[in-house]
């Protein structure tokens, strides 16, 4: 079914057809609108989710352990301070591997207060234990929703998954998408079967028990061998949303990369952009590809790493600044992946769009003549740079 609608739009009609067990969830821009629209569906009665209009965050998150752990299928959605205000049942969610899945429109972490488009919220949370699949546009927010909970679900994973789209930026844009007929989603994604949960009669347990030095460490390890899982899991189920939808994704997409010597490694939004800038200076001769990170935790290292090794300089691009005078987080993982892979390509970083400062094909061209020079006189300089700043030299 071909219709046109908003990134907001997209994923709340993904909600509708998964119709999970409950929805939790406090408004705050840019994700007000996926949690209005739902609850429009629960009112009409084209789902029998319980709504429930908590009084913050903090609350949602905490109302979202509570359902999935007593055996649901428990969905959200928030941004930047939301997110921010989740911070501590963030964590528990994913220590108690319940797999949630939430929808985070991407936006600034106050303060100073901005309510635009950045990265900032997502990797404040990236070492929290959650899946993060990020998405271009509207088309690729409803497919990885529709795929999250078969991913997070999964017996070999049982973590929470967030899907990424930038706010305002895909979040409130109309776009075409092709949307899945309800009774296809409704089989692909399944029923929810729990092998333990609170509500099981014929097996008492307990759920967020201390966990002192005795056992912390080993519990944390299964989480890291679950986020190892998470890879085989997210490529199977991918392959099956291919069989489904003809549409193909994988850990990252390689845009004209067969031959590329200058790459931009970049995600969500921002690809389009940089995708049209490739094709630009692929009209004046000029071999220059784009990398764009789909899934970010688990994050791919060895398989980038393997996709970079032919190019001859790479910039990587951060819509969130990590104030660590290293870098952005996204270029630490890639440079860390490259190194322990033993690929050794001249890469420099870029911090940009923050607080949702627009980011041209101007810009990015700017980007790839910085690579350009860098192939031509093999110096790197200064590696970590800022993209559109005023007064940063």
């Amino acid at each position: 079914m071909r219709e046109r609608l908003s990134g907001n739009e997209a994923a709340a009609i993904a909600m509708k057809q998964i119709n999970p067990d409950v929805v939790a969830a406090f408004p705050i821009t840019p994700s007000t609108e996926i949690p209005q629209y739902f609850s429009t569906f629960v009112s009409n009665g084209t789902v029998d989710t319980e709504f429930v209009a908590v009084e913050s965050e903090h609350s949602a998150m905490s109302a979202c352990i509570g359902a999935q752990a007593a055996g649901g299928r428990a969905m959200t959605a928030t941004s930047a301070n939301g997110l921010s205000l989740m911070w501590e049942m963030i964590y528990i969610a994913s220590s108690l591997r319940l797999p949630i899945v939430m929808s985070l429109v991407n936006r600034a972490v106050s303060g100073p207060l901005n309510i635009h488009n950045d990265h900032s919220d997502a990797m404040g949370v990236r070492d929290s234990g959650w899946i993060q699949l990020f998405s271009e546009n509207n088309q690729e927010a409803y497919d990885n929703l529709v795929m999250a909970h078969r991913i997070a679900e999964h017996k070999s994973v049982l973590l929470p998954l967030m899907v990424c789209q930038d706010g305002f930026i895909t979040s409130h844009s109309i776009e075409n998408i092709e949307l899945i007929e309800d009774e296809k989603v409704k089989q692909f994604v399944g029923l929810y079967q729990p092998e333990h949960y609170l509500l099981n009669n014929k097996e008492p347990i307990a759920i967020g028990p201390l966990d002192l030095q005795s056992y912390l460490f080993e519990h944390k390890t299964q989480q890291a061998i679950a986020m190892q899982n998470a890879k085989k899991v997210i490529l199977d189920v991918a392959n099956d949303f291919e069989k489904m939808t003809g549409r193909k994704y994988g850990f990252f997409e390689e845009y004209k990369m067969e031959d590329a010597e200058i790459v931009i490694v970049c995600m969500n939004s921002t690809a389009g952009t940089a995708k049209f800038t490739a094709d630009q200076l692929r009209s004046q001769g000029v071999k220059a590809g784009v990398l764009k990170v789909r899934v970010y935790r688990p994050f791919p290292a060895e398989e980038i790493a393997n996709a970079l090794k032919k190019a001859k300089a790479i910039a990587v691009l951060d819509k969130a600044d990590s104030l660590n005078a290293a870098g952005g987080a996204l270029f630490e993982d890639v440079t860390s992946g490259m190194f322990v892979s033993q690929v050794q390509v001249p890469t420099i970083n870029y911090v940009y769009g923050i607080g949702g400062r627009d980011t041209t094909s101007k810009d990015l061209e700017s980007v790839y003549q910085d690579l350009m020079e860098i192939v031509k006189t093999g110096e790197i300089g200064n590696p970590y740079r800022y993209l559109g700043v005023r007064g940063w030299k």
